[in-house]
Formats: C-alpha cells, sequence, structure tokens
C-alpha cells in the first residue's frame, strides 16, 4: 500500500466511525480523529513520510512491530500505548481497519457510561 493508498484509506474509515470528529489541532498537515475530545488517531507526515497514528493495547503494540517493518512505536506518543503505521508492502487495507476499528474501540472503553450508551444505541 502506497503513501496515498494508506492516507486515504484511513481518512474515509476514519469518517465513518460513530460520532468520531476529525480536527487539525496542530496545524494543516495533520489530521486528528477524536470521539468525545479523546484522540483515537493521527495522520500526519513526519521527516518526509506519511505516517498514521493509532492507540493500541501494550502487548499487540510490540507483537505488531516484529511482524511489520513499517510498524513502530507512536512517534511523539506514549510508545507503550501507541503504535505509527507506515506505507509498505506488508500493510493491506484489512490491517489498517482493523487497527483503526481497535484503537477507536479502546477509547470508547474508556468512556463515561452515558457516552457509551450512546455510541451503542446510535
Amino acid at each position: 500500500m502506497n503513501e496515498d493508498q494508506l492516507e486515504q484509506l484511513a481518512l474515509e474509515y476514519g469518517q465513518t466511525l460513530a460520532f468520531s470528529i476529525q480536527s487539525q489541532p496542530f496545524g494543516p498537515d495533520c489530521e486528528v480523529f477524536k470521539i468525545f475530545d479523546k484522540m483515537f488517531m493521527l495522520i500526519g507526515s513526519y521527516s518526509g513520510k506519511l505516517i498514521i497514528t493509532v492507540k493500541c493495547k501494550p502487548e499487540k503494540s510490540l507483537e505488531y512491530q516484529e511482524l511489520y517493518a513499517s510498524i513502530s512505536a507512536g512517534y511523539h506518543m506514549n510508545k507503550k500505548h501507541w503504535i505509527s503505521i507506515a506505507s509498505n508492502s506488508d500493510i493491506t487495507a484489512d490491517l489498517v481497519q482493523d487497527l483503526i476499528q481497535d484503537s477507536y474501540d479502546l477509547i470508547v472503553k474508556q468512556l463515561p457510561v452515558k457516552d457509551r450508551k450512546l455510541i451503542l444505541n446510535r
């Protein structure tokens, strides 16, 4: 998957998630996706490369980093809880969607019950 495909997929998938809000709080070159003010995905270019950064369970983070050369500890984020995905031939659309969905689900689980109910009843 090349950078354009990776970016387009992440943008489109992030926009489909319930109550997802897209913004640019860090400037026009960085898209941030939040749910109820909690970030679950960041899309931006760093050192000339596009990366998608998502929240991840610590044990899964290490596993993904071992399995995929283009997945690393979250750039400018807590290295234990976030991973960054760069474009590469080993990255598939299904994998990217699964990682974004997992990140979203982790954030939803941390939300207050009233907010989770809004999402589940949508």
